[in-house]
């Protein structure tokens, strides 16, 4: 079924339709959650969050064409809240960082599985890195993949700032990487 036509039957109150959007977009969710908050219990946590203010403004939900870039931006809107209120209560223990990256792929081989994880730890941190608007454009528009001028419209700022920005935020993700690769192959432990 296409975007549109299940749009229009989860605003007609088909639950079927609505379970079926949830399934086709929430990894998507998911995943924006977890870039950033960095913890898979939260991102499931803000994901259902998510789905549930999405499903409270079924009304207001746009048509195909606008629907991924709204459902990001709540979802993004979420997510930032918990920030702020994590900032406000810092927590009591911190999450040991071997727990954040405990990601398995079916079917590859624990080598193959140590080469992807490895490479995630280094982009994560190197993301971490970066300046928050050039995680932001990172973020949105290299893993969401969502188009410049809907980036600039969520973020409140020109679309020529917002392409000046991806590419210095690429550049620096890139310095970043090259910098914390040549860190852990200089160390002991390799």
């Amino acid at each position: 079924m296409d975007l549109s036509t299940l749009l229009r039957r989860c605003r007609k109150g088909d639950e079927l339709a609505w379970e079926a959007l949830v399934s086709q977009f929430q990894s998507r969710v998911y995943g924006v959650a977890y870039h950033y908050v960095g913890n898979s219990e939260d991102a499931r946590d803000l994901a259902q969050e998510a789905f549930i203010r999405i499903f409270q403004h079924l009304t207001a939900m746009p048509e195909a064409e606008g629907f991924l870039p709204w459902m990001i931006r709540i979802t993004r809107n979420i997510c930032i809240d918990q920030l702020r209120r994590k900032k406000s209560r810092p927590p009591a223990w911190d999450i040991p960082v071997d727990e954040m990256f405990d990601l398995q792929a079916a079917g590859k081989s624990p080598e193959e599985q140590c080469a992807d994880t490895s490479r995630k730890r280094l982009v994560y941190k190197a993301l971490q890195e970066l300046s928050e608007l050039n995680r932001e454009i990172i973020l949105l528009k290299e893993i969401q993949g969502l188009a410049l001028d809907e980036i600039a419209s969520m973020l409140g700022v020109p679309l020529g700032t917002v392409k000046s920005r991806s590419n210095r935020a690429r550049t620096e993700l890139a310095q970043k990487l090259t910098a914390i690769s040549s860190e852990f192959a200089g160390s002991p432990a390799n």
